[in-house]
């Protein structure tokens, strides 16, 4: 089997498939034993379509609407009103990745044989996803409780062959002419079908498990550079000891310690500040950081526990169980993954804060001992990285206001009947913005602490070897050293593309060896 290819079975799906198709491209294919799956969940809902007592989903309405009987000749209407109606979204297209891991993660649960959905639906959506084709769908529109509805909608109607959908080529187009370039058949939606297709979780799920796979790297990323920055400081590393960490055994604060301390290893300016300016201990952002950093990672990971459940789950409303029933749930309901989603905003902002705290002791004569103000060539004349600073602020201002969980508010919906929602795609949509930001305040800390120790070197102080092979890299990435004050914002994005892509921990690991 092709490595490219991601198999889609009965049992759910993992973190790294998601990323794979999502971002990476990667080719499905339907497992035997889902094919079997759904053709046999099809088969009971034939069997309760043709009976005359009503079933939720499959012959009665939606949501509100629940308690009318639909004929079986208004069915088929029934199933394609449901997309149409429901594909209500507005505002800016979402990103393309995260249209993919909406798509990718409905099929994982069609294909477990609990919706009903055809064999040949479930195949049409993995041919769109392989043919490149992302349908449009909008920030705005989901509640996060009876699933991402409209965000989901906008997808069911591309299979359709409605609504607008881009090419691979990146060029927007009517879904039905890009189907039809890629030899691919609209579907004609039967009972349950629609319904199946729009009530689950996948949106914020999918935009869960990336941002996952991004706070890890940056995570890692801010260890080294608060060892970077502690080491610029003159700091001490007896902080880092792991005895000290071991009486507090927090296994994220554990992990950090250990990187930063990996980072250290060989440097000749941490325990300087003890010859001739006399510190008891580092302040707060210095020293406490593996706490930090550690809270952090320790909410990552229980957040990638509530995010491998749902990724095992079938959500649907209503369900089909093995035994042939048929039956209603609130399994649809988002609180599971919105609750982390804002928990991991919350981390994030502090991470972001302790950050800028370091940069601005960086870049302070009163505090820096013995670093030029701003770290500016020529103090007065040159303004150094005062106004990098101020930018990172910002980001930092806006961290605080997207760490406001979008969890506990509500809106009821449906006339009363969907009366508590999660709000679970807003939090994921803040969430997004917050990874971004944090990557931004994590390459300014990178660059001043960077500029910081080159100045110490030039003063005859060696930093370690893995902070010099940062350096390096950050250089050969076009983010420039000490010198006279130029054009910032270039640097500034080079260091962030730098953090971005994982390129930091790539650099220090030669010398460090894996860090966590």
């Amino acid at each position: 089997m092709d490595m490219h290819t991601v198999v889609v079975g009965t049992s759910g799906t993992t973190a790294e498939d998601v990323v794979a198709v999502a971002r990476h491209g990667a080719r499905i294919e339907l497992s035997t034993a889902a094919v079997d799956a759904l053709a046999a969940s099809r088969l009971i809902v034939d069997a309760l379509a043709a009976k005359p007592e009503p079933v939720y989903g499959v012959s009665t309405g939606f949501g509100a609407l629940a308690s009318r009987h639909i004929s079986p000749e208004l069915r088929a209407q029934l199933q394609r009103n449901i997309v149409r109606s429901h594909a209500a979204g507005m505002g800016p297209r979402v990103e393309r990745e995260v249209v993919r891991a909406l798509m990718f993660l409905r099929l994982k649960t069609v294909a477990s044989g609990h919706t009903g959905v055809r064999p040949e639906v479930a195949q049409t959506m993995a041919d769109v996803l392989n043919a490149g084709i992302t349908p449009v769908v909008h920030e705005y529109g989901s509640l996060g409780c009876s699933g991402d509805l409209a965000p989901l909608s906008h997808c069911a109607l591309t299979l359709m062959g409605e609504g607008d959908a881009e090419g691979p080529d990146g060029t927007v187009r009517p879904a039905g002419e890009l189907l039809a370039a890629h030899g691919i058949a609209p579907v004609e939606l039967r009972e349950k079908e629609g319904l199946a297709l729009l009530n689950g979780t996948d949106g914020m799920l999918g935009m869960l498990v990336m941002a996952l796979a991004d706070l890890r790297n940056l995570y890692t990323s801010a260890d080294i550079t608060a060892a970077l920055s502690l080491e610029a400081l003159l700091g001490t590393d007896k902080v880092l000891a792991p005895e000290l960490h071991a009486i507090r055994p927090h296994p994220g604060q554990g992990v950090s310690a250990d990187n930063m301390l990996r980072v250290l290893a060989g440097s000749g300016l941490t325990g300087h500040h003890q010859d001739d300016a006399p510190r008891v201990q580092d302040a707060y952002s210095v020293r406490c950081a593996p706490q930090v950093n550690g809270a952090g990672r320790d909410t990552l990971d229980y957040a990638a526990v509530v995010a491998g459940r749902e990724l095992a789950s079938s959500v649907d409303n209503p369900v089909v169980l093995p035994d042939g029933r048929v039956e209603s749930n609130g399994n649809f309901h988002g609180a599971p993954v919105a609750y982390v989603l804002d928990f991991l905003a919350i981390v994030a902002a502090d991470l972001g804060s302790i950050c800028e705290r370091r940069t601005d002791r960086l870049l302070d004569k009163n505090r820096s001992h013995g670093l030029p103000p701003f770290l500016a060539h020529d103090a007065g004349v040159d303004s150094g990285l005062m106004i990098a600073q101020y930018t990172q602020a910002a980001l930092v201002s806006d961290m605080k206001r997207l760490a406001v969980p979008a969890s506990a508010d509500s809106i009821p919906s449906s006339a009363m009947q969907e009366d508590h929602v999660s709000m679970g795609w807003s939090a994921a949509r803040k969430l997004r913005t917050a990874v971004d930001n944090l990557a931004r305040i994590v390459a300014v800390e990178l660059y001043a602490a960077t500029r910081a120790v080159e100045i110490r070197a030039a003063e005859g102080l060696t930093p370690g070897p893995a902070s010099q092979a940062a350096v390096a890299a950050l250089r050969a990435a076009g983010a420039q050293g000490p010198g006279p004050d130029r054009f910032l914002a270039p640097d500034l994005a080079a260091a962030d593309t730098f953090v971005r892509e994982g390129r930091l921990v790539a650099a220090v690991e030669p010398v460090t060896g894996p860090l966590a």
